[in-house]
């Protein structure tokens, strides 16, 4: 398997990967999202079985270890039958316990609670939103697909104001979340309904940051202040937003096997409060050779 990565830069701070991990106090993680574990369909996937080992193999490779990994929902595929829903967590569980990254955060996504408002989720990954700091950075992490209607709901709002008025302003937050809070196409239900009024609530935190799942390929959002990212897939793709009457799953190509499936790194420096996001694309085509994509913003 090859990698291809691109290189993503925020802010001013550039650098290499190599070159941005030997520089004090940084510290980096790594996001994965939509693994879909249960998913078994060839046409889209026939390595349905083996795409998220994989992943778990390249993460266990990188030369960059993690300071911790963070899954962004739709860890498992749905399924209305309560022992196969348990039976793929504890699959998925297990597995994710031989990363060689030790701290590891889980978020829900709607495959894995939208049968049963997260009752199995939370017994084997634990609270549906939460918060921890690290190195001096905020981290939150946002439900926002376990209320039906797909909202954060003003119990989880009024959680995150109050969180955030213990904050200093110039404070780096680093929020995850399974849908984006900024829209990205409503007709697809790619939104989170409520999503403005959390954003509202960090109108004042101008060094916040989001990293979701979902939409199941990369995609940027900026607004003063507030950058969304969103992250490729571990099963299937899904097409770029409006392109097709719905968001039907990418039927798997057997020239481009792997395509649009992988993970990311993110490597945060707390001082100059910046990022360095780095794309990870799975690859069977030993002759592509890696490249970096550098943008600065």
């Amino acid at each position: 398997m090859r990698l291809f990565r691109s290189l993503l830069v925020l802010g001013i701070w550039v650098g290499l990967a190599g070159m941005v991990s030997a520089q004090a106090g940084t510290f980096t993680f790594v996001q994965l999202s939509d693994t879909h574990w249960g998913f078994n369909n060839p046409k889209i996937n026939p390595d349905f079985a083996g795409t998220f080992p994989k992943a778990i193999a390249e993460v266990n490779r990188l030369k960059v270890k993690p300071d911790f990994l963070v899954f962004t929902g739709d860890e498992t595929h749905t399924t209305g039958d309560d022992a196969v829903r348990r039976q793929r967590m504890t699959d998925f569980k297990a597995m994710a316990g031989t990363l060689s990254v030790k701290t590891v955060h889980f978020l829900p996504g709607e495959h894995d609670v939208g049968m049963d408002a997260g009752a199995a989720y939370q017994e084997f990954f634990g609270d549906l939103h939460y918060t921890f700091d690290y190195k001096g950075v905020h981290f939150v992490a946002l439900d926002n697909v376990s209320n039906p209607d797909g909202t954060l709901g003003d119990s989880q709002l009024a959680w995150l104001g109050k969180l955030l008025q213990g904050w200093d302003k110039d404070a780096q937050i680093i929020l995850f979340a399974h849908r984006p809070l900024v829209d990205v196409y409503a007709p697809w239900d790619w939104r989170t309904k409520d999503g403005a009024k959390a954003v509202a609530l960090l109108k004042d935190f101008p060094n916040t940051t989001l990293f979701y799942g979902h939409i199941h390929q990369k995609r940027i959002d900026a607004q003063s202040g507030f950058t969304q990212f969103a992250a490729q897939g571990m099963m299937f793709p899904l097409p770029p937003p409006g392109t097709l009457t719905t968001a039907s799953q990418v039927p798997w190509d057997a020239k481009k096997p792997y395509r649009g499936l992988g993970f990311r790194a993110v490597t945060v420096d707390p001082v100059a409060k910046k990022l360095v996001v780095v794309e990870y694309a799975l690859k069977t085509d030993a002759s592509t050779a890696m490249e970096d994509d550098e943008i600065e913003d």
